[in-house]
C-alpha cells in the first residue's frame, strides 16, 4: 500500500471558543477536516493524508494552511483565491449547552470546486475520497454538479468513494434541493456513514434498517449508521453487524464525535478490511474524543500504539 493517498474534500473554518473573561480562544476544525485529522493519527505511514479546500490569500488563511500542514497533513492541493478569506463560526455557552453562530457566507471554500481540471486532478490522484453533506451544501449548485460529477467518475474508476450525509438544513436553499443533493452524494459513494438522528429527523426514517435500505436502494454497496451512545449498525454487501458503543464515565465535548469515529473507522478499514473490527477500534477512540474540550484531540490522548 506505498503512496496511497486519503483525500478530504470540503471546508475547514476559523473556530472562536469562549476561554472565559470575555475572551475567546481561536482554533481551526470543521467536518471533513476533522475526519482528516483523525484518520492522519489513525493510519500509518504508507498513506497519506490530503485536504481539498480553497482557502483566501489572507493572515488568517495563511495560518490556517501551516496548521493543516503542522498536522501531517497534506496542503498542495489547496486553492488560494485573491481577496477570499477562510469561514468563522463561533460556539456559545448557556447552562453548558452549545450553539454556534456562522459567519461563512463569503468563505473561499465555497468555491473549492470552481476549477474542474484542478478538481479532477486532485480526485484522480487519491485511492480514498471522503466528502460530507456539507461540502455540497456550501457550494453553487453548479459546482456541487461538478463535485458529484467527479465523485462519480472516482467510484466507477473503483476508488473508495466515502460519504457522510451530515445534515445541516440551515446550509440548504430549500428541503427539497437537500433531499436530493444528498441522496446524489449517496448515489456517487461506495461508502455512506450516516447518524441515525439526522436521518430520523430529516429524511424520516423510523429505524436504522429503514435508514440502510434507502441508502443501499441508491447504489450505495456498504453503511455504517452511527447512533451516538447506541451503537454502531454496519451493512457491508448486505451483511449486518452491530458494535456497541464504549462507554463513557463522563462526556465533555461531544464535538467532532462523528468525525473521530469516521476518521478511525477509515483508517482501521484500509489497514484491515474488517469493517466490524474497524468499528470497535473506532468506537474507543470517539469515546476518547468526548471525554476531552474541542474538535481535535491530540494523538497522545487517543489512547493509540505507537505505530
Amino acid at each position: 500500500m506505498n503512496g496511497r493517498r486519503f483525500l478530504s474534500i470540503g471546508e475547514c473554518m476559523v473556530e472562536l471558543s469562549q476561554a472565559g473573561d470575555g475572551l475567546l480562544r481561536k482554533g481551526f476544525a470543521g467536518d471533513t477536516f476533522n475526519t482528516a485529522w483523525y484518520a492522519r493519527a489513525c493510519l500509518g505511514p504508507d498513506w497519506s493524508v490530503d485536504y481539498f479546500t480553497a482557502l483566501g490569500d489572507d493572515a488568517m488563511s495563511d495560518e490556517m494552511a501551516a496548521f493543516i500542514a503542522g498536522a501531517g497533513i497534506g496542503t498542495n492541493l489547496i486553492r488560494r483565491i485573491k481577496g477570499k478569506t477562510p469561514g468563522l463560526y463561533m460556539i456559545n455557552l448557556k447552562n453548558g449547552e452549545r450553539s454556534f453562530s456562522y459567519w461563512r457566507d463569503s468563505s473561499a471554500a465555497r468555491s473549492l470546486a470552481a476549477d474542474p481540471d484542478h478538481l479532477r486532478e486532485a480526485v484522480e490522484s487519491a485511492d480514498l475520497v471522503y466528502f460530507s453533506g456539507i461540502t455540497l451544501a456550501i457550494l453553487p449548485q453548479e459546482d456541487a454538479a461538478t463535485l458529484l460529477s467527479e465523485i462519480r467518475r472516482a467510484k466507477a474508476a473503483g476508488k473508495l468513494v466515502v460519504f457522510d450525509p451530515n445534515i445541516r438544513p440551515r446550509l440548504w436553499s430549500s428541503y427539497d434541493v437537500m433531499h436530493t443533493t444528498i441522496s446524489e452524494g449517496a448515489r456517487s459513494s461506495v461508502l455512506v456513514m450516516p447518524s441515525f438522528d439526522d436521518e430520523a429527523a430529516h429524511f424520516g426514517d423510523d429505524s436504522i434498517e429503514a435508514t440502510i435500505h434507502r441508502y443501499r436502494a441508491l447504489g450505495a454497496l456498504n453503511i455504517v449508521v452511527k447512533n451516538g451512545a447506541d451503537g454502531v449498525n454496519l451493512n457491508f454487501g448486505g451483511e449486518e453487524t452491530f458494535v456497541p458503543a464504549e462507554k463513557v464515565k463522563k462526556v465533555v465535548d461531544t464535538t467532532s464525535a462523528g468525525d473521530s469515529f469516521n476518521g478511525a473507522f477509515l483508517a482501521r478499514y484500509l489497514e484491515s478490511q474488517d469493517a466490524p473490527a474497524a468499528a470497535r477500534f473506532a468506537a474507543g477512540v470517539a469515546a476518547r474524543v468526548v471525554s476531552e474540550h474541542g474538535a481535535l484531540v491530540a494523538r497522545e490522548k487517543l489512547g493509540l500504539s505507537d505505530r
